[in-house]
């Protein structure tokens, strides 16, 4: 693993965010929403490291996973209580706040996504 600067990761995070953003504001569907930007948001934390990091793909993409599904257990736990952020949209947007077999899919799906890009 080496520290680097990636323009071409950047751009790729950036146009992930930005999604994201607009999927979070403006779709209130049953499928995108929960799904498309499940599966985005593993290859945004995906492209970040990849922004600032040169390392072994497949592992990095596996940490990212593993990361997530952490994250996700951790909803079915209600950890965004544990910090008082329930009440906050913002955060609680961000964090998630409930746990759904579905979303492990669609991490997995990311994951799948996050091994295409090559080293």
């Amino acid at each position: 693993m080496k520290l680097t600067f990636s323009l071409k990761f950047l751009f790729i995070f950036v146009a992930i965010l930005v999604i994201e953003i607009l999927i979070a504001k403006y779709l209130h569907d049953a499928i995108i929403r929960p799904f498309g930007g499940d599966i985005l948001v593993v290859v945004l934390m995906y492209a970040f490291f990849r922004v600032f990091l040169k390392t072994n793909n497949r592992k990095l993409a596996l940490g990212v996973l593993i990361f997530s599904i952490i994250i996700e257990f951790l909803q079915a736990l209600h950890y965004v209580n544990w910090f008082g952020l329930q009440d906050n949209k913002f955060w609680s947007t961000v964090l998630g706040t409930y746990f759904t077999v579905y979303d492990l899919l669609a991490y997995f799906v990311g994951y799948l996504i996050c091994l295409l890009f090559k080293d």
